[in-house]
């Protein structure tokens, strides 16, 4: 990494995970313009290796001897670390660069660079990820995943809706999941019966799950038999105020800045590893009802920047519980 280290020095500072912060690059070299050829696709790169001298140029040389052109890439390599991560997007001619012949190209790149991690995304040719919502009595982190997966904000496929809370045949949730041909799927739950075993078999064919306010505890079995990533949102500037009622705790503190965060679900409450946070400014003018719609606002930004971020390759794990977040 001597030359990279080389040719970012240079570079703007961008606030990071560590001293020596991940830096936004532009490649040179002969333009290419998307809207000079139909054929033309974009596609995504993610890459995590043992930090070693020529990465970036292999992996230029990768996507260049294949007539693709590198419109932006993400670097970082945290200091003492010893390891590498980064993020290129890209454009390319795909009757020139097939899609099989892509994978075998980086699958040779990662062999030669021990990667742990190289994930490529064609997002005009590839699936949608296929997701299912999880959700209980509160509506607005639901209903804002909804119409921004209608809107076409939101790469996904929406398998299902799965609630704890029965929402009747003729409520707004209900009736739009009827129009656009998704299930919903009432089960109600008990403390000795969370319906796991259910919830499981409703979401195997799923890339991952998302909890729009689920206020149901999943179990250490349930994280381990499901295997993927699941996307929770957290109505509070994590790791204050956990567990239930964040905002009345915040309000009751007296707190000047409220928040939302997103963050993987582990078997530990509300200590997953933190993808996206957003916060606002409150004062001794709000009461608990005013206070309580700011933090509502941002807990459906919050979620949908996270799916967002997710689909788009821009999250990736660093250490035991942390992320890199392009």
């Amino acid at each position: 990494m001597t030359l990279m280290r080389r040719v970012s020095a240079s570079l703007p500072q961008v606030v990071g995970f560590a001293s020596r912060s991940f830096k936004s690059f532009r490649i040179p070299g002969d333009p290419l313009d998307s809207s000079s050829s139909s054929a033309v696709t974009h596609g995504i790169h993610v890459f995590q290796c043992p930090d070693a001298v020529g990465i970036v140029a292999k992996l230029s040389d990768c996507i260049a001897s294949r007539g693709g052109n590198i419109l932006g890439a993400d670097v970082f390599v945290p200091q003492n670390k010893h390891v590498f991560y980064s993020r290129s997007e890209f454009i390319f001619d795909p009757v020139k660069w097939p899609r099989e012949q892509m994978d075998e190209d980086f699958i040779k790149l990662s062999k030669i660079f021990n990667a742990m991690r190289s994930v490529v995304r064609v997002p005009n040719q590839d699936s949608k990820y296929k997701i299912a919502v999880l959700a209980s009595k509160q509506d607005h982190c639901l209903v804002d995943l909804l119409h921004g997966w209608q809107d076409g904000r939101l790469p996904v496929e929406i398998t299902c809706v799965i609630s704890n809370h029965d929402r009747g045949s003729n409520t707004h949730v209900t009736r739009f999941l009827e129009r656009h041909g998704v299930p919903y799927h009432y089960l109600p739950t008990a403390k000795e019966n969370k319906r796991e075993g259910e919830i499981l078999e409703l979401v195997q064919n799923t890339d991952f799950l998302v909890l729009a306010r689920y206020m149901q505890l999943l179990s250490g079995n349930f994280l381990k038999s499901y295997g993927k990533d699941i996307i929770n949102i957290h109505h509070g500037l994590l790791p204050s105020f956990k567990g239930g009622n964040p905002s009345k705790q915040a309000f009751d503190a007296g707190v000047k800045l409220i928040g939302a965060t997103s963050h993987f679900v582990t078997e530990e409450l509300d200590a997953g590893p933190i993808i996206e946070q957003m916060v606002e400014r409150v004062s001794h003018r709000d009461n608990l009802q005013s206070f309580a719609q700011k933090s509502e606002n941002l807990e459906k930004q919050c979620l949908l920047k996270a799916i967002k971020s997710y689909c788009e390759l821009r999250v990736l794990p660093y250490e035991q519980n942390r992320t890199v977040v392009f």
